[in-house]
């Protein structure tokens, strides 16, 4: 049995009205979405509760943050996926506006709440939600507004794609724009779709950072099929962006599965579908990351970073992690200049063992730097190019080996510096 791969649109919606004016966007069977407003920020008017939830019960799998300092809903979720065996899931809720992060004893009592509240809005059983939060650091939940937001969105839950939207936007806090993609596999036993939102445009770095993502989907996905997928298409997509570097303590990605694209007696993912699954999250979770690193707080430019020619692909990596996080490349791309020695010197002290003679630097095809000499390039005229070009990619050829990195951040701009210098005040 043949499954191809189709994309749906873009792949990343930028507009949630987009979303919400195509009710046939494809979106995975047997889930529902909401996001309505409690209040959380002090703003009656904006969306800051989503709720995700599954008409059957839901496979799942996840990927927290590496702080040591993390998030009560971080404890929560991932002890729940531990002990459940990542199975009997219905649901995410998400709250925005508030990390409940080092809050202690109450914020765990108050994560675990959230949950059964959930769970309770949705008619299933308690103990079948996960739950995330996102916002500022320190502060208790406002339970009460929680418990009113959990109520509203329970009642406003609908399959439709202005139904995604609400809960798209419910889980931003300086985002500009919701975060939105999906992949269909076309296949006979039925149609597998995989729909991902998002959130984050600042605190980024490699290892996640103050972000979100949930990637929904029908497939008939086991848990030992799962985790392994959401690792790798983490490690290719969430963890290939940076906007500063900061690690977050509420970073989390979920993947849930309920199955019902194909019938009950199908079976599980065979092989080649299991593959073409696994592509198609990677896909997602890579648009996604694009997306966050493209609205960064204050961004002019969404760099993307291509580095060729090491060892692995981790070593690829850490070149492109060090340059993303270079502040001397990052204003040299705010400032238009193209100044290739603050890329090249970054890639020098990643760690990585390459030759200088065979180090080559483009900017969108423009050549900077070629076998370790410099290229007599027209300065203006590539300085007008990174001016008038919002995407910017810069490729950086340090040899022939095997491997290879696509890394995303932004330049960084006056805005950005001021948006959070004032973040609590």
């Amino acid at each position: 049995m043949e499954a191809r791969l189709f994309v749906q649109g873009l792949g990343t919606m930028a507009d949630k009205s987009a979303v919400a004016a195509d009710e046939n966007w494809h979106l995975a069977k047997g889930w529902r979405f909401a996001g309505e407003a409690c209040g959380m920020r002090g703003d009656q008017g904006r969306r800051d509760m989503a709720l995700f939830v599954s008409d059957a019960p839901a496979n799942a799998a996840g990927v927290f943050t590496t702080n040591l300092v993390h998030a009560a809903p971080v404890k929560v979720s991932r002890t729940a996926i531990t002990e459940q065996g990542g199975k009997n899931f219905r649901g995410v809720v998400i709250c925005s506006g508030n990390a409940n992060a080092c809050t202690g004893a109450q914020g765990m009592a108050d994560a675990a709440l959230m949950r059964d509240l959930a769970a309770d809005a949705a008619g299933t059983p308690r103990g079948s939600f996960l739950v995330a939060s996102t916002g500022v650091i320190g502060r208790k939940l406002p339970m009460d507004r929680v418990r009113s937001g959990i109520g509203a969105a329970g009642k406003a839950l609908g399959p439709a794609a202005g139904h995604l939207a609400h809960a798209a936007e419910a889980i931003m806090t300086t985002d500009t724009r919701i975060k939105v993609s999906t992949r269909r596999i076309e296949h006979p036993r039925g149609a597998i779709t995989l729909t991902g939102v998002a959130k984050g445009a600042a605190m980024i770095g490699p290892n996640m950072a103050t972000m979100l993502a949930c990637v929904f989907t029908d497939a008939p996905a086991t848990p030992e099929q799962l985790r392994p997928a959401l690792t790798s298409a983490v490690d290719r997509s969430f963890h290939c962006v940076s906007v500063e570097g900061h690690t977050s303590t509420n970073d989390t990605v979920f993947v849930l599965a309920n199955g019902l694209a194909w019938p009950a007696d199908a079976g599980q993912l065979d092989a080649p579908t299991l593959g073409q699954f696994n592509h198609a999250l990677e896909e997602v979770c890579q648009d996604l990351a694009r997306a966050i690193a493209e609205d960064a707080e204050g961004a002019g430019h969404l760099v993307v970073l291509r580095v060729k020619g090491t060892a692995d692909e981790h070593a690829a990596r850490a070149i492109a992690h060090r340059v993303a996080e270079s502040a001397l490349v990052k204003t040299a791309v705010h400032g238009a200049d193209p100044n290739w020695g603050r890329i090249v010197s970054a890639a020098g002290y990643a760690g990585v063992k390459f030759r200088e003679e065979d180090v080559c630097l483009e900017v969108d095809g423009i050549p900077l730097f070629r076998q370790g000499e410099p290229v007599d390039f027209d300065a203006k005229s590539v300085s007008a190019h990174m001016r008038n070009n919002r995407r910017l990619t810069f490729t950086l050829t340090v040899g022939e080996g095997p491997g290879h990195c696509t890394f995303y951040t932004c330049d960084m701009t006056e805005e950005y510096i001021r948006l959070n210098a004032d973040y609590t005040t």
